[in-house]
């Protein structure tokens, strides 16, 4: 009986110790910038997500979309969409997005335009104020996107 017990926890030692030397984590991918666009990936790729970096409502010449919360929202959001179909994904597989926003009175007219860009199923989201974002922006978005 306690050579059977000696040889089962041999066993599983044998098993447990293989399975941890061929398994090395998450499989992590660092996607750079196409262009040099700052010292950060705009998207990381760990295992079946991809987080991607904070985006607000700025043009490729580094200008920001003038008018307000309204169309920075919408140009963050492209910007959101562009990288994603980077990775040949949509926004379809967004799972949870961070709304960082300088006034939180301009919540309903963010979500106006939010609301457009997801109009089935809702990602799970987040939302708070901060005193300062980045080029004076009115906001700024976070998410992760699920890649299967």
């Amino acid at each position: 009986m306690i050579r059977d017990r000696a040889r089962l926890t041999l066993f599983a030692l044998v098993g447990l110790l293989g399975a941890c030397a061929t398994h090395a984590g998450p499989m992590v991918e660092f996607h750079p910038s196409p262009s040099a666009g700052g010292p950060f990936s705009p998207s990381v790729r760990v295992g079946d997500l991809l987080f991607l970096s904070g985006v607000i409502g700025i043009d490729s010449t580094g200008k920001m979309a003038p008018g307000g919360v309204r169309p920075e929202a919408r140009l963050a959001l492209e910007n959101l969409k562009a990288e994603l179909a980077r990775q040949g994904l949509g926004l379809d597989r967004v799972v949870k997005c961070t709304v960082i926003m300088a006034d939180m009175a301009d919540w309903p007219a963010m979500n106006e335009v939010y609301v457009t860009f997801f109009p089935g199923v809702k990602p799970a989201r987040t939302a708070f104020a901060a005193s300062q974002l980045i080029f004076n922006a009115r906001l700024e978005l976070d998410c992760v996107a699920a890649v299967r």
